[in-house]
């Protein structure tokens, strides 16, 4: 019995000697995983020649940064050089543009200002690899076990090596976006409903709200799923839902009263926290609390009817509040803008677009996230860990619809679809494993492992469409209109206003002391539209347009894709006859152009 005892105790000292281990090995793991991903993508990318990504919106987001280290208000989100008269209210949120301000002025300690410019945003994204990495470990750890872990942190290390949103130079907010969401599942997962996690998934959305509007379907949907596991489990699931909307609605608050300034309190708008979301949110956090505290010892099929209440006090606030927000925030774009821009815009397109000018990607774009939904309604429908498969199809189901109509949701969508398939691949590497003269298991464990990776999808598709896997050529790939070296002739000009093509809005801000009218933010239609009508017109009739818009430059980029979609709509327009080599007695070209493709005229007005 003593030896018995002491046996006893021997082990428990060995398991809580292994506890704090088996606590730690996703951290451990993801370290390896992600050193070896940061690696990779130094190695990848280490011929690319400028340190922000090309994306206009990483563009932009250095310049926001740079205002905001130059004294430009906490709560003054304005754009004062993009835009018309007046400047551009942006949307973009000061959450990202803190941790970057940040990092520049750690490594202004020791480089000089473009060089720690340079590291920053060369260390941002590759610092938000392992916090992805970790929590989507996390998941596959809590959902699988060890084996769930490692797939899925695999398929998550292809998923961060074919995004260019963890790449040196990428500062838009999608990659922290990503990340949160990821954050959000691994809380969701655990299975035992501890509050401190829905408390932590509450942190994330609330951060979420705080950052933009991309994940406001994902936060909506989280937020009915807790509220529908209360409705259904009742006393059992009060501590989380209780923990989730209080969390939820401090959280919210804070960001809210961090983010907007007095004065705008009582402004709605749809593409950013405003009082829109946040009183929508926190009318469904109270219900949700209340009921939770006085409701959840009712019966079902009352909690069902509280539920039901609780959504209709949300749906009248937000009738009442914000009604706008019931739709598209692009609705009310002007026709011209829809046609001439929107409609352009990669990440805007369709499936039906997609379909017609890229069919070799749908695959890669819609198929993973929907073989995920396959495999939780069928596991739902085997009463298979109902709850959790059901709560990870209504995600990744509102991401794939979302990408049915633009395609940007398609990173959230397959990022949300790797718990699920990693769970499918670790069952049926375990049942390959333990027969294996079993072809049949051991194949549809391979087969399952290549489709549950976009990038399968992607070459799949290349081959079947017989086309080159090789990207076509972006217009700032063959036209050198928007470098340091571009634009270096009126750089050092007095400040002035600029019309130029969209494109090359954010590197004149960028390079340049100047405003430009026109950048592609949908924030900016006034300024927008003034530089296409200008396009478009004649060249007697520009003029007196480029004087309304009190322009002093312009900048003429004949291969930017919208000077050509212009010109081939007004053959007679002022940028056409810019292409053909006519230029109109009231510009003055500016010499010294060190790229022969892009071309700066000083704008004297006839008298």
């Amino acid at each position: 019995m003593t030896q018995t005892l002491a046996l006893s105790s021997e082990a428990v000292g060995t398991t809580e000697k292994k506890a704090p281990l088996r606590r730690s090995l996703p951290v451990f793991v993801a370290l390896i995983y992600t050193a070896v991903i940061i690696v990779a993508q130094l190695v990848f990318h280490r011929h690319v020649t400028d340190y922000v990504g090309p994306d206009n919106d990483d563009v932009l987001r250095l310049v926001e940064v740079r205002d905001l280290l130059a004294g430009q208000g906490w709560f003054d989100m304005m754009q004062y050089r993009l835009g018309l008269d007046g400047g551009t209210l942006m949307h973009w949120s000061r959450f990202i543009d803190l941790p970057i301000a940040s990092l520049i002025l750690f490594f202004r300690m020791f480089f000089a200002p473009e060089g720690a410019e340079a590291a920053a945003l060369t260390v941002w994204p590759l610092m938000l690899i392992l916090p992805l990495m970790f929590f989507m470990g996390l998941a596959g750890r809590r959902m699988a076990g060890v084996e769930g872990m490692h797939f899925s942190l695999i398929l998550t290390a292809f998923f961060v090596l074919l995004s260019p949103r963890f790449v040196p130079g990428s500062i838009d907010h999608d990659n922290v976006q990503l990340c949160l969401v990821a954050l959000t599942v691994a809380m969701l997962v655990d299975e035992s409903h501890k509050p401190r996690n829905f408390a932590i998934a509450a942190v994330a959305l609330a951060i979420q709200l705080g950052i933009g509007a991309e994940t406001t379907p994902f936060v909506a949907v989280v937020c009915v799923a807790v509220a529908c596991l209360w409705a259904w489990d009742g006393t059992p699931f009060a501590p989380a839902a209780k923990a989730f909307a209080l969390t939820l609605a401090v959280a919210v608050s804070a960001a809210f009263f961090s983010l907007v300034p007095p004065r705008f309190y009582s402004m709605v708008t749809c593409d950013n926290l405003s009082l829109g979301f946040y009183a929508i949110t926190s009318a469904g956090c109270v219900g949700l609390l209340l009921s939770a505290v006085f409701a959840s010892h009712l019966p079902r099929p009352w909690r069902m009817l509280v539920l039901a209440a609780n959504g209709a006090l949300v749906f009248a606030t937000t009738v009442a509040i914000a009604p706008q927000c019931l739709r598209n925030p692009l609705a009310d774009l002007d026709p011209m803008l829809v046609d001439l821009w929107l409609s352009r815009v990669t990440e805007a397109q369709s499936i039906f677009s997609i379909a017609r000018t890229q069919p070799d990607m749908l695959g890669a774009f819609y198929a993973t996230s929907f073989i995920a939904m396959v495999v939780c309604s069928f596991r739902m429908l085997r009463g298979d860990r109902t709850r959790l498969h059901a709560v990870l199809m209504a995600l990744i189901a509102v991401n794939w619809i979302i990408t049915l109509v633009q395609v940007r949701g398609a990173e959230f969508a397959t990022l949300l679809a790797i718990p699920p398939l990693a769970l499918l691949i670790a069952e049926l590497r375990r049942v390959s494993a333990a027969d294996t003269k079993n072809i049949k298991a051991a194949f549809f464990y391979v087969v399952t492992a290549l489709v549950s990776v976009p990038a399968v999808w992607a070459v799949g598709g290349g081959v079947i469409a017989n086309r080159s896997m090789a990207s076509p050529a972006k217009a700032e790939e063959t036209t050198d209109c928007i470098s340091k070296e571009a634009l270096a002739p009126i750089a050092g000009l007095e400040p002035g206003v600029v019309a130029a093509a969209s494109n090359m809005g954010a590197p004149i801000l960028r390079f340049t002391p100047h405003r430009v009218l026109s950048g592609p933010y949908h924030r900016d239609p006034g300024g927008m539209l003034a530089e296409l009508n200008i396009g478009l017109a004649q060249p007697q009739q520009a003029e007196t347009l480029l004087r309304d818009s009190h322009v002093t430059l312009v900048a003429f980029c004949k291969g930017d894709p919208q000077v050509e979609l212009l010109s081939e709509r007004s053959p007679q327009g002022f940028y056409a006859q810019l292409s053909a080599g006519r230029v109109p007695t009231y510009l003055e070209p500016i010499a010294a152009s060190t790229k022969p493709e892009v071309q700066f005229f000083r704008f004297k007005p006839q008298e």
